[in-house]
């Protein structure tokens, strides 16, 4: 695999020749994020200074488009690709053969990933600023599941993990 430092050349180089969409398929492949189930890319309006969104559109067990500003590679790489990753596992939870109905479950899921790298071990941790969103941003998805539900004591042990994680930080 290519140096953090190559990788980021690379995506600097693809972004100043407004290649954006081959720049994100580069990183699906060099971080092993793609998935059966991704469709494609689709560039929208420039994401803000404090804001980045990226979002995974399409039916449950049909193929995923992720739409992701033009201007995304403006941003820290390790950032962009924990929100890659997040939008990535939604691609996977939203396939035939994996799917995940419940959208707090599918957020909750998600947002363990951009904490621990269960699903993609590759993908570098973010700053600890980001971790503590990332994390507050997951519970607030567990409080959505309803209190004592199923869901929630599915994902008892990992809330615990993910309280843990703050208490690090």
């Amino acid at each position: 695999m290519l140096s953090f430092e190559e990788i980021e050349l690379t995506v600097k180089t693809f972004h100043e020749l407004e290649m954006t969409v081959e720049a994100a398929k580069f990183l699906l492949k060099t971080y092993e994020l793609d998935h059966p189930n991704f469709d494609f890319f689709e560039l929208t309006e420039p994401a803000k200074p404090t804001f980045i969104l990226m979002v995974t559109i399409g039916f449950l067990g049909k193929p995923q488009k992720i739409q992701i500003p033009k201007n995304v590679f403006e941003f820290p790489l390790v950032l962009i690709l924990n929100l890659l990753a997040h939008e990535m596992l939604h691609v996977k939870q939203k396939a035939p053969e994996t799917l995940v109905e419940d959208k707090n479950e599918r957020e909750w899921q998600a947002y363990y990933e951009m904490l621990f790298h269960i699903n993609f071990p590759l993908v570098p941790n973010a700053s600890n600023f980001h971790l503590k969103h990332f994390a507050s941003k997951g519970l607030e998805y567990y409080k959505r599941m309803g209190e004592g539900s199923d869901l929630q004591l599915k994902y008892a042990e990992q809330k615990r993990e993910v309280e843990e994680l703050i208490k690090n930080l």
